[in-house]
């Protein structure tokens, strides 16, 4: 192994541990060390360490006063967001086009997007033309859409794999009831009409509806206030030109990101594998194992 190797190996490592030590709720070692967010340990470990926003599940709104704007608009945005949820525009992707959000939409999850990383939809400027003027006014929020969890929808224990952002969620149209909640590395939080709440999603997280009624919210990715200079122009970067890249679409005919473009491609094997995991799990996790060790060897050791 180089020298160069070698020191790879130790930052992939060292900052993968960093990013499992950080807060109480953790996954199990091994699942922490071979699910896929690990691959951006490193630059998420840039990103915690020269944070302005402190090291804790939730961050004060208030801190960040140019969203101010979205709250005290929050009716405008909630007939807008209604208007299209009677519609059944709210919706699960159709295909497998949304890598972020695909495995959550078996559990209930509905989305529609109102920009993403430098691109509005079309549809959204259609539908939506109050929301999105409110959204274009703010340059710090990277992403956002309206996002609803039905009775009985939830979203399993999981961390968000990009630390260059923070989530923000208004409630539009609530339970305001706390059987309607989210989780926080083990801190629980329920919407409220016209309340807003900060998070850092790269802590483990989880939330359920367990009431009669569909949550409805605004949903947003703000960026992350970096102390850094060049760190802040880096994190930039990477949103415009990676995290663009994973765009979905609202409506047949609407652009779709090269990342989920290939995701399209890669869950038909996914798919393969698991019919292989139902029917003989044995060789499954053999040959997922050898996977992993066949890359760490090609990779670091060869």
């Amino acid at each position: 192994m180089t020298n160069f190797r070698l020191a790879l190996l130790l930052l992939l490592v060292t900052s993968a541990l960093y990013v499992h030590l950080r807060g109480r709720d953790r996954f199990g070692l091994l699942k922490a060390f071979t699910d896929y967010t690990v691959l951006l340990a490193p630059y998420n470990a840039l990103m915690y360490l020269f944070s302005r926003v402190k090291a804790r599940p939730y961050a004060d709104v208030r801190e960040f006063p140019e969203l101010a704007p979205l709250q005290a608009n929050w009716e405008v945005i909630r007939e807008e967001a209604m208007r299209l949820d009677e519609g059944g525009r709210i919706s699960a992707a159709t295909g497998y086009n949304d890598l972020g959000f695909n495995s959550f939409f078996r559990s209930g999850w509905k989305r529609f997007y109102l920009n993403w990383y430098g691109e509005t939809p079309p549809s959204a400027l259609q539908s939506c033309p109050r929301t999105v003027a409110l959204l274009s006014a703010i340059p710090s929020i990277k992403g956002a859409m309206f996002a609803a969890l039905p009775p009985g929808g939830k979203l399993v224990r999981h961390r968000d794999p990009y630390a260059g952002s923070l989530r923000y969620h208004l409630g539009l149209a609530t339970p305001n009831a706390p059987e309607c909640y989210i989780e926080v590395d083990g801190q629980r939080y329920f919407w409220r009409d016209g309340e807003a709440v900060m998070f850092d999603e790269t802590f483990i997280h989880h939330a359920e509806n367990t009431t009669a009624q569909t949550r409805v919210i605004l949903f947003c990715d703000i960026e992350r206030p970096i102390r850094f200079a060049p760190l802040a122009w880096l994190n930039r970067w990477f949103a415009s030109n990676i995290m663009a890249a994973s765009a979905s679409q609202n409506e047949v005919g609407e652009r779709i990101g090269g990342i989920n473009r290939f995701f399209q491609i890669a869950y038909r094997a996914r798919l393969k594998a698991k019919e292989l995991k139902a029917s003989h799990r044995r060789l499954y996790y053999f040959l997922k194992w050898a996977l992993i060790f066949g890359l760490i060897y090609a990779i670091f050791l060869w």
